[in-house]
């Protein structure tokens, strides 16, 4: 199969080749160097929801952190990554984490959760405020968590803790 550069992509033995090219096969291309050329200092774990990602954006520009960062989102940011109930994506946030270290070498964790959370209100049910003022001491628990979890884990990792309210106003979480 022509791939458009004078090389040729075959399947052989389930393993992806590219033949004439000076970057070897694809495979080979894309497995993680110990030695990245480039890289960032931050992950940034956000929840899914639409109404955030303006918000966020514009927190990271004015953090002088804008295209500067790995991005992981996963409903309920937090919560995802910890909530029982699904644990495959807690599997997912830990491999995006990993990798993230491999590739980029960060240095530092960014937790956004938000208020008026759909995941939260999905999982935790009633035991979620209804009242906004009266959610961030769960979202402050849940992120201190997998603070907890991280720091385990990767204790060279620093780790930040907000809260971004759906204005965009953001909370942080101290310890």
């Amino acid at each position: 199969m022509a791939n458009g550069s004078g090389g040729t992509l075959a399947f052989d033995s389930g393993e992806l080749q590219k033949r004439e090219s000076p970057a070897g096969s694809l495979l080979d291309y894309l497995k993680p160097k110990k030695s990245a050329k480039h890289g960032t200092d931050n992950l940034l774990l956000t929840c899914m929801d639409y109404r955030l990602t303006g918000h966020t954006q514009r927190y990271m520009k004015k953090r002088r952190l804008a295209g500067k960062f790995d991005h992981i989102v996963l409903a309920g940011a937090s919560l995802g990554a910890t909530c029982a109930d699904v644990p495959e994506w807690g599997a997912t946030f830990w491999a995006h984490l990993n990798t993230a270290l491999s590739l980029h070498h960060i240095k530092t964790v960014i937790l956004m959760d938000h208020t008026d959370c759909g995941a939260y209100k999905l999982f935790l049910k009633e035991q979620y405020p209804q009242k906004k003022k009266e959610q961030l001491p769960c979202h402050f628990e849940t992120l201190k968590k997998l603070e907890a979890q991280i720091l385990e884990k990767f204790p060279e990792l620093r780790v930040e803790k907000h809260v971004m309210h759906v204005n965009g106003k953001v909370v942080d979480c101290k310890d």
